[in-house]
This record gives C-alpha cells, structure tokens and sequence, in this order.
C-alpha cells in the first residue's frame, strides 16, 4: 500500500482532530482503498506521497479531502427496521400526548449520513397523517461531511440505493422518477433540512428537540470525546425528550444524564423525565 507508520499516524491524526473519530487498527487497512480516487486524482499511487502534500499551499484543500474519503458513509433507508417500528409504536405515540398543545415536533438526526435516516423519518409521519394533521413538523440532519451533507439535499439516489431497505409501494408514494434518479418529492422535502455540523461542536440555536437519533456515530470516538458528544446532545434535548443510539452503543461511562428505557432498544430518556426506565442493576 506504500504507507509507513508515520504516515499513517499522520493521518490517523487529521481524522481525530477534524472529526473525534479514531482511526482504529481494524480501520487502518481501508486508507489506501478510500483514499485510491483521490491518488487518481492528483496523479499519485500511495499514502507517503499524499502525505508530503498535506502542507504545499497548491494543496490546500487536500486535508478536507482526505477527511470525507475516509468518513463511514454508510447507511440505507429504515436501517434495522425494529428500532423504527419502536419509534412508530412507542416513542412518537407518546410524544405526540406529550406535546398535544404545542402540536409542535421537532427531530435532530445527528450523523445522518446521506440522508436516509431522515426520509424514512419523514415517510414514517407522512405515513401517519391522522396523528399529526395541524402539526409543525420538523427534522433535521447533520453531519461533519460536505459531500455527505450535498447528497442529502438533493434527496436523490441511484436506483441500488433506494432499494436498499424500501420496499416499492413507499418508493413510488414518495420518490419521483428523474433523469438523475430518485429524487423526494416536495411533500417529504417539506419536513426536512440538512446543515454541515461537527457533533463536538456547539449546536447551533434552532431549539430543543423532541428525539434525537444518533446511531452508530459514537463507535469511531474514544471514550473522552463521547462523553464530549454526549454532552453537546444533552444542551439540545427537550427535557423529556428522547435519544436513541445504535443497537451496539452504550451510555455506560459516558453520561449520568440518560437512562436506559425499560424494555427498549437503544432507546433513551432524561434522568429526571419520570418515564419508566430499566433498572440498572439489570441493565444490559
């Protein structure tokens, strides 16, 4: 691969101070492979050589590079349907008792990636027009990449990529057929929004929010940096709100401000919310 050990610590840095996120020594062997476009591009076959250009002022621009080739992209629509279907059935149900005067919703997917998560959050209440007929609803993505942040926007994706994870009849309710895709039609444009945002740094001030999802985001932080992540979250969840994480994060060590819900999958709610939470004792 043409890459010493300096050099992967060079750029093992970049990543960490950039983004928080670590690059781990089962994450070490995709550099040469997410970085091969970017070789293509400047005229260069290794690691060594990107890195004795990070620093040329003809490359300025290299380092913001390098960052987005090396971020996990990856995700697809309704990705591990059961913990959707436990937003559909348990958490947006009881949000909607709980903010009934209001009738105000307000959703923040942090690390969203491309921007499926947030459609299919959007197909989900469009597809439960009775429950929030008159609401204001709102949900927005954010994520540190640019490029990843651009395709959300756009709503529009390859046909393997709508594909991947939904099923026809929501295809053709709520995507439109274009020459450069499948692209959200107005009405799931509607309810979304997308900005550039670093998970460490201070929200900006567009209010609390309801549910915050933010899966899978975590696994790339040391545990300083989570506990940095978890309370910038905790600065922007309606206090009795909801936050849901992957399936294999944990708060354990990294917040005291959330508990575990009882029964629920990576689903989590405000110490003082009142709502029924797992004991701790036999918490898994």
């Amino acid at each position: 691969m043409g890459m010493n050990a300096g050099s992967q610590k060079i750029i093992a840095d970049l990543l960490s101070a950039r983004t928080g996120q670590q690059l781990t020594e089962d994450r070490s062997w995709r550099i040469g492979t997410a970085l091969s476009g970017i070789f293509r591009q400047i005229g260069i076959s290794n690691v060594d050589q990107l890195v004795c250009l990070l620093d040329q002022p003809a490359y300025s621009t290299l380092s913001q590079q390098v960052v987005e080739a090396l971020l996990n992209n990856e995700t697809y629509f309704f990705r591990d349907r059961a913990m959707f279907d436990q937003l559909s059935k348990q958490v947006l149900p009881e949000i909607a008792k709980q903010r009934k005067e209001e009738k105000t919703l307000s959703i923040l997917c942090a690390g969203c990636s491309t921007g499926q998560e947030v459609l299919s959050l959007g197909m989900m209440l469009l597809e439960q027009k009775a429950r929030w007929a008159g609401w204001k609803l709102d949900i927005t993505g954010t994520d540190i990449s640019h490029g990843a942040i651009a395709t959300a926007r756009a709503s529009t994706y390859s046909q393997f990529e709508i594909q991947r994870g939904l099923p026809v009849s929501q295809m053709l309710a709520h995507f439109n057929e274009t020459p450069m895709g499948w692209e959200a039609n107005e009405e799931l444009r509607s309810l979304t929004r997308f900005r550039v945002h670093n998970l460490l740094d201070p929200m900006p001030a567009i209010g609390s929010f309801d549910l915050i999802l933010c899966r899978n985001v975590l696994l790339y932080f040391d545990s300083d940096t989570r506990q940095r992540a978890f309370a910038r979250l905790m600065e922007v969840l309606h206090p009795n709100g909801w936050v849901m994480l992957g399936a294999g994060e944990t708060i354990v060590g990294h917040t005291d401000q959330l508990e575990l819900v009882k029964g629920g999958i990576g689903l989590y709610r405000p110490v003082e919310s009142g709502f029924e939470v797992q004991d701790a004792v036999c918490a898994r």
